[in-house]
């Protein structure tokens, strides 16, 4: 604005939910990677042990903080205020463990320190005590990273063509069926990702990450995948011993209910950063490694974005470069948006009414013209 100048109006809502909906373009983009990472200022790709440490013990700090108040002055509270303060921790526990969850996941992508060792002795120790199989999770997930947005080979929320979507679809795409749903898969999801592949890439035989001899691990992989159940099955005796202990309903308030809390938003976070109405998936006709890190989605979850270690907002920088610390990633992004352009996606609905529209707008996928490789979602049965 001025002198002689204009103020442009404000965009009202719908245009805002417009732009949101608008489809991110799908042809080749007119920039290479080398030239997006020459965008982004050199030291976001440097690692620091101690840096990264210091979100470890942070997170750590506030875990056993929560768990000291709650064990040590919830049962002095008098009714009904001891039974309200259980669910306040349930939900605070829940999501500083998702930020613990998401350290565990910087160092599966090597991205936590300079040293693999490092990385890895401590994604095992902060994933397994949440029944992560940690290095089985890391190889199927950097199958994603390799694959994102191939109909054929990605890994996780893979959506399927309108062919294949069960007879039963049609009949749930309404508010009862939507919440069945949704309650379904944020409660079941990730254990049944884990233990039967659910939701994930189809395989010739049956497919869990417990299992070294999968057709998930080549034979390179297979002396981890055993690690990382040693991991989860040392820890399940751990707690096993301490419900001995303590009793199951202690272990359920204190442990349980966060960890079921962990796991929804896990589903919940990966869910919407790769389905949204906006997203192209592609078939190996079309596919290709950038346009496929691109077909993914930045959110905004609010002071959670914060407790998240910025998974949540920064996601389209954590696909380009995985091996970036999470704590450059916001000036990364930043970086990178005026050269992506139309093919950087962001969408600031709150996540709960994301999750809601998602459920209702994306049930599966199919190309705009007949024998195109570019499918778009839809839910017109």
């Amino acid at each position: 604005m001025g002198a002689g100048g204009r103020m442009s109006a404000p965009a009202t809502k719908g245009e805002e939910k417009k732009k949101q909906l608008k489809r991110v373009p799908y042809s080749k983009p007119p920039f290479t990677v080398g030239d997006i990472k020459k965008a982004i200022p050199p030291h976001c790709f440097k690692r620091s042990l101690l840096r990264s440490f210091s979100y470890v013990v942070y997170d750590l700090f506030i875990v056993f903080l929560f768990y000291y108040i709650a064990t040590s002055y919830f049962h002095l509270l008098p009714p009904p205020f001891c039974y309200l303060a259980w669910p306040v921790y349930w939900i605070l526990q829940g999501c500083v463990c998702t930020g613990v969850w998401v350290i565990a996941h910087e160092c599966g992508h090597h991205a936590f320190s300079d040293y693999q060792w490092v990385d890895d002795t401590v994604g095992l120790i902060l994933h397994s005590p949440l029944l992560v199989p940690y290095f089985s999770w890391k190889y199927s997930h950097r199958r994603h990273h390799s694959n994102t947005g191939s109909l054929e080979r990605d890994e996780v929320f893979v959506p399927k063509p309108k062919s294949k979507v069960s007879w039963f679809s049609k009949y749930l795409n309404n508010p009862p069926g939507r919440v069945m749903t949704l309650v379904v898969t944020l409660t079941l999801g990730w254990p049944l990702y884990l233990a039967f592949n659910v939701s994930g890439r189809p395989y010739d035989r049956f497919a869990c990450h417990y299992d070294p001899y999968g057709p998930i691990y080549n034979d390179r992989e297979r002396l981890q995948i055993y690690i990382s159940d040693v991991g989860v099955i040392t820890s399940t005796y751990i707690l096993y011993r301490v419900a001995l202990a303590k009793g199951l309903v202690w272990l359920t308030c204190v442990y349980g209910v966060p960890l079921l809390i962990v796991n929804s938003f896990l589903v919940l976070i990966t869910y919407l950063q790769h389905t949204h109405p906006s997203l192209p998936h592609y078939d190996s006709s079309e596919w290709d490694w950038l346009r496929g890190a691109l077909a993914t989605v930045d959110r905004d979850y609010g002071v959670l974005n914060k407790v998240f270690h910025n998974i949540t907002d920064t996601h389209v920088a954590h696909h380009l470069f995985s091996t970036m610390p999470h704590y450059h990633a916001m000036e990364a992004t930043k970086a990178i948006k005026p050269l992506l352009g139309e093919y950087y996606q962001f969408d600031g609905t709150p996540f709960y009414k994301a999750m809601w529209r998602e459920a209702k707008e994306c049930l599966y996928v199919e190309p705009d013209e007949p024998n195109k490789g570019v499918f778009w979602y839809n839910n017109k049965f």
